[in-house]
C-alpha cells in the first residue's frame, strides 16, 4: 500500500482560526502599542488649557486611540493659526459637541425661556499641526536601551523588493497611497519589539492594496474612513500582518491584539464572521506579495544582520507612482 503524503502546514489556515476562536471568545479592547506622551491622557483645549468634559473626553480618547496621536492637546483651526501654526495638509477633524442656551419666547406665556440647543465645531490634535510643538511630548530618554531588531522580522521587511519606502519620525503610524510611503514613528516608542514589527507589517500589508500591486483601489478609489470598503481593507491589512508576523515567528505575542483589533472592524461590518474569511483570502495573497515566496521557503531565509537591519526596502525602477490622494491608512 503506497504510504500518504503528509499534508503541509497552512500557517494562515491556523492563524485565521485562531483569530476566530479568540473573536467567538470575547475580545479585550484594542489599545495602541504605540507608547504616549507626558500627559495624564484626559483631553484638554491647547488654547485654554481646560479639559474636555463629557462626551467629548470619550469622542477625543478614541480618535487618539485610533489614529495614534500621544498628545493630550486639542485645537481648532483657528486656534492653530492663533498660535503660528497651520494644520497638516490632508488632515482630517475631529468632532467636539457642547450645549448652548438660547433665549426663545414662550409661546403660550410669553415669557423669555432658555433651551439647551446642540452645537459642534471640529478640533484638530497638535499633532496635526506644523510650527506647533505639543507641551507633553516626551524627550527621548539618553539611558534607554537601543532598540534590537528581530533579524526574521527584518528579513520580510528587506525581502518586500518592490515596498514603498519607509520614514521613521514623529508618533503615527500610517500608509500613505499618494507617494507610496510608509510613515512609523521611531522603534523605540512602542512598547515591544513584536509591537513595533506587528504595526509595520499592517502598514506593509496597505501597500500592496494600490492599482501597481494587488489593485484593491486604495489609490484609484480612496474609502472614506469608517466606510464600509475601508473596514474591509483594516480587516485585510491585519489578517495579513498577523500572518507575516506568524513567519517572523512573533505570532504569540502580537495575535491577541490583532484579534481585538479585527473584532473592532468587524461589528462596523454588522459583525459577519464571514467577512474575516474573505479577508484571510485577500491577507493571503497580501502577504504572498511582501514574502514573494511561500511560508516554507521564507523561514529558511538568514537573517539580516549589521547595516542591513534597518535600510529602507528598494523601490521598484521606473514605475510611476500612483495618483495623488489624501488617503492616509492606520
Amino acid at each position: 500500500m503506497a504510504k500518504s503524503k503528509r499534508s503541509r502546514r497552512d500557517i494562515y489556515q491556523e492563524v485565521t482560526e485562531r483569530i476566530l476562536e479568540l473573536l467567538d471568545a470575547g475580545t479585550v479592547p484594542w489599545r495602541n502599542p504605540i507608547r504616549r506622551g507626558g500627559g495624564d491622557g484626559w483631553p484638554k483645549n491647547l488654547q485654554s488649557g481646560k479639559q474636555y468634559r463629557g462626551v467629548n473626553v470619550f469622542l477625543l480618547a478614541v480618535e487618539a486611540m485610533q489614529r495614534g496621536f500621544s498628545s493630550d492637546y486639542w485645537l481648532t483651526f483657528k486656534q492653530a493659526k492663533t498660535k503660528g501654526g497651520n494644520i497638516q495638509r490632508g488632515e482630517k477633524s475631529s468632532l467636539v459637541v457642547f450645549w448652548k442656551q438660547i433665549e426663545k419666547e414662550d409661546k403660550e406665556t410669553g415669557e423669555e425661556i432658555k433651551l439647551p440647543v446642540l452645537r459642534h465645531y471640529n478640533v484638530f490634535n497638535v499633532e496635526q499641526c506644523e510650527d506647533i510643538d505639543p507641551p507633553d511630548a516626551v524627550t527621548p530618554d539618553p539611558d534607554a536601551p537601543p532598540f534590537e531588531p528581530l533579524a526574521a522580522a527584518e528579513n520580510i521587511v528587506a525581502g518586500y523588493r518592490d515596498g514603498p519606502a519607509i520614514e521613521y519620525g514623529g508618533t503615527r503610524a500610517l500608509y500613505r497611497p499618494s507617494n507610496d510611503q510608509v510613515l512609523m514613528p521611531e522603534p523605540e516608542r512602542f512598547e515591544s519589539r513584536e509591537a513595533f514589527y506587528a504595526t509595520l507589517y499592517h502598514e506593509l500589508s496597505h501597500s500592496t492594496g494600490i492599482s501597481r500591486r494587488l489593485n484593491r483601489g486604495l489609490d484609484e478609489n480612496p474609502a472614506p474612513f469608517g466606510s464600509p470598503d475601508y473596514s474591509r481593507e483594516e480587516l485585510v491589512a491585519e489578517m495579513s500582518a498577523a500572518f507575516l508576523a506568524a513567519t517572523a515567528g512573533i505570532s504569540e505575542p502580537t495575535v491577541e491584539h490583532s484579534a481585538a483589533y479585527i473584532d473592532n472592524w468587524r461589528k462596523k461590518l454588522k459583525g459577519d464572521k464571514r467577512l474575516v474569511i474573505t479577508a484571510a483570502g485577500a491577507a493571503q495573497k497580501a502577504t504572498d506579495w511582501i514574502l514573494g515566496t511561500t511560508f516554507e521557503d521564507a523561514a529558511k531565509l538568514p537573517p539580516i544582520t549589521g547595516d542591513q537591519a534597518r535600510m529602507n526596502p528598494p523601490e521598484a525602477e521606473g514605475v510611476a507612482i500612483a495618483p495623488s490622494t489624501q488617503l492616509e491608512l492606520f
